[in-house]
């Protein structure tokens, strides 16, 4: 799997699963950075370590995948994209490129009101 992405990026970044020994060696034996969320929650703690931690560019990746999420959490929830209800791939396109419009809008009606000085 990692093979045809090491061809693009160096670095591998992931969900919380793949925290796992396996991932990180296999990662590693491939040379690419395994950016993947630390799972310090389990039992033996994360496979994660400071190898990786230690990097600003790691603290960079965590940074900008929460603003992903975000984004991709509000789509589900306040755009109600968690269940789509329309077929064909051109009107879930639109719905999405909609949703994802109406997101911007509504980031920089906020950005905008916590640069104003009150």
């Amino acid at each position: 799997m990692l093979q045809e992405i090491r061809k693009r990026a160096r670095d591998g970044r992931r969900r919380q699963g793949f925290d796992t020994a396996e991932f990180v060696r296999e990662c590693r034996n491939i040379w690419v950075t395994p950016h993947v969320a630390q799972n310090t929650g389990r039992r033996g703690g994360s496979a994660i370590d400071s190898r990786t931690v230690r990097h600003a560019s790691y603290t960079i990746s965590q940074k900008k995948r929460k603003r992903i999420e975000e984004c991709f959490g509000w789509l589900k929830t306040i755009a109600l994209l968690r269940k789509v209800r329309h077929r064909g791939t051109l009107k879930v396109d639109w719905i999405f490129t909609f949703a994802c419009a109406a997101y911007n809008l509504v980031r920089m009606r906020n950005l905008m009101r916590s640069a104003v000085p009150a």
